[in-house]
């Protein structure tokens, strides 16, 4: 067995209540490593076959709780989640911070598989390797704090008494849901603690669908040992060391970018991306600071950058409001992309999110959707259910939020995500709204426009993104480069933060990978061949979509409408996005990636990478007039 992992895999149906072990061979490790690689391979090798007809939102889907070889020894633990996505119907690795990964590995797993459909509520209760799959219907409907305040004492207690010569435990860890998950809103996510998400997927939506309202696990022995321990010390002072310097992250994390990003790059959505650039003052990260902030610092499992601060509303009608710092994702979704310019109305509408457990950037998204074709007349105040979701106006937001976790009235359309909406009220209002949908392949864009070319996205960062909007996995060239999306394959594979990787030399990352797994991963390796073939299975499961939505690479590897619009204002009023521009990047990059003109992975790409079953089943599935149109 190869050093650095646990040797087996929990997988749970929840159909018939079988538990049991299984093992991923060694060759199987070594080339898809763990977290986002592995659940590629996984579902390709389970579902691949049948995937045009894998509802996301049905039983067959099977829902992936992966750590990597890194998670518990790099700084900053983080667990991976991911399945068919019922957002984008292809494969997200969304991942989130906080101990849960590392309690999983000191349970003595590397991950859990969840299969089948549950017929009441139910949590997954792990220890060690004694597991339960408990009643959860008095916490079903639940909010955020609510369920983590039940199950923490629940579990708690459950601990106490089955385990007693361990004295008083600490709670588990906990995965779970909120409304949102329980409704199987397509922008609801897995949260972990009482604010931190795995956003991007819309994989709490999965949960739901499986009735699995959360998972605890408490494990109480080492991480899976180390090749070279001596090693593996050296290489986490390095990585500190590094990190230290930082001393804009360390202080406000990515709150800073709130102000800073709209200000200074005019890369923000304000007013769902009808502009990038404000100058609200009130909106830096001092107000924050001064007016919200309660505890200054806080980290999760092993993490040096201590980005999160905990903030919360002490006067006036929002009083006792709590939540994460927003961060700067968190911050311009759930503030200038609303009109909201108040670190109070953030704090807000961040906490509400939290408690529903909806997605800020997706929601956010979806609601500065709705409000655009409210002003514009198309959607009007009876289709809103009396809501008037007038720019600035927090307490429409709040209550269209509520509608979307419940799914009611117009909510029970807005859950759907920004793409699948946007279809329906069209064919609703006969006309095209498409123009007014900031996403790409039913994934809302992080908050980074290209527009101003200041920020770090390229001009077919979104359009290319196996991951689609996904902010943090941009497609970009060189492929080797900081800025491609086998880079963030290898943090989502290893499971760990990428945040604790900038400024620190890349070779440590495979250093560090080599120290706990004792195997040699050259950079080149990694590049040319690994993630090479990670992304290339992404893309294939991509494309083949269904069953409700395709993606046709002519039409879907494109930008939203809106970034060819030129800025209206601040210093980079006039500029936009270069389609002719767009079109020679997208095709420089295809012939780097391995795929056709037509966006299509070659023959002699997959062949070259041991891919010849998904090259069948591309040619049986894709590569058809109607794709290619």
């Amino acid at each position: 067995m190869i050093k650095g992992y646990a040797g087996k895999i929990l997988e749970v149906n929840l159909s018939t209540q079988a538990i049991k072990d299984i093992k991923i061979g060694d060759n199987i490790l070594k080339d898809y490593i763990g977290g986002r690689g592995l659940a590629t391979k996984i579902l390709w090798d389970r579902l691949g076959k049948k995937w045009e007809k894998i509802d996301p939102l049905k039983s067959e889907n099977i829902l992936l709780f992966l750590t990597g070889p890194l998670t518990g020894y790099y700084p900053g633990g983080r667990i991976c989640v991911s399945g068919k996505s019922p957002q984008s119907n292809g494969v997200i690795g969304s991942t989130v911070a906080g101990e849960f990964g590392v309690e999983l590995r000191c349970a003595c797993y590397d991950g859990i598989i969840v299969t089948g459909e549950s017929n009441k509520p139910v949590y997954l209760f792990i220890k060690d390797s004694d597991v339960d799959i408990r009643d959860a219907s008095h916490i079903w409907g639940k909010d955020a704090k609510q369920t983590m305040a039940t199950l923490g004492r629940e579990c708690r207690e459950l601990l106490r008494k089955r385990y007693p010569k361990f004295g008083q435990l600490k709670e588990p860890s906990f995965l779970y849901v909120g409304p949102a998950g329980e409704n199987k809103v397509r922008t609801a996510v897995v949260a972990a603690k009482w604010t931190h998400a795995a956003g991007y997927g819309g994989y709490g939506a999965v949960m739901g669908s499986k009735k699995l309202k959360a998972i605890a696990v408490k494990g109480t022995g080492p991480l899976p040992k180390a090749a070279n321990i001596k090693e593996v010390k050296r290489l986490i002072k390095v990585v500190n060391d590094n990190i230290y310097e930082n001393v804009l992250w360390r202080r406000w994390g990515t709150g800073s970018g709130g102000y800073e990003v709209g200000a200074e790059t005019s890369s923000e959505p304000v007013r769902n991306w009808q502009d990038e650039w404000h100058n609200e003052k009130s909106f830096g990260v001092d107000q924050f600071e001064n007016r919200v902030w309660i505890k200054q610092s806080w980290s999760d499992f092993g993490c040096p950058t201590c980005c999160l601060k905990v903030a919360m509303i002490k006067t006036g009608r929002f009083k006792g409001a709590i939540t994460d710092n927003p961060d700067y994702e968190m911050q311009a979704y759930l503030g200038p992309n609303l009109g909201l310019f108040t670190p109070e109305e953030n704090v807000f509408l961040s906490s509400l999110a939290d408690d529903l457990g909806l997605c800020g950037i997706q929601t956010g998204n979806v609601m500065g959707f709705a409000a655009e074709l409210f002003q514009r007349g198309i959607l009007t105040k009876k289709d809103l259910d009396g809501i008037e979701p007038k720019w600035g106006d927090v307490e429409a937001f709040a209550a269209l939020a509520k509608k979307i976790a419940y799914r009611e009235g117009i909510g029970d359309l807005l859950a759907e995500g920004t793409y699948r909406a946007a279809l329906k009220i069209g064919e609703k209002k006969k006309t095209d709204v498409l123009k007014y949908a900031v996403q790409s392949k039913g994934i809302s864009i992080g908050a980074h426009g290209i527009r101003s070319g200041k920020d770090y996205p390229e001009s077919i960062s979104y359009a290319c993104s196996v991951q689609g909007g996904d902010h943090t996995s941009t497609a970009g060239l060189p492929l080797d480069g900081s800025g491609s999306e086998l880079s963030e394959i290898f943090n989502d594979s290893g499971v760990h933060c990428n945040f604790n990787v900038f400024g620190v030399p890349r070779k440590v990352k495979f250093d560090f990978y080599k120290a706990v797994t004792g195997i040699e991963l050259t950079q080149k390796e990694w590049y040319k061949i690994k993630a090479f073939r990670i992304l290339q299975i992404q893309r294939a499961l991509l494309l083949l979509g269904g069953p409700d939505i395709k993606w046709k690479p002519k039409t879907h590897d494109e930008n939203p409408p809106r970034f060819y619009e030129p800025l209206p204002s601040g210093p980079y009023k006039g500029k936009t996005v270069d389609k002719m521009q767009v079109e020679e990047d997208k095709r420089r990059y295809y012939n780097a990636v391995g795929w056709d003109e037509n966006g299509i992975p070659k023959t002699k790409t997959l062949e070259k990478l041991g891919l010849e079953d998904i090259d069948k089943v591309l040619k049986k599935s894709c590569i058809s007039k109607s794709m290619l149109k």
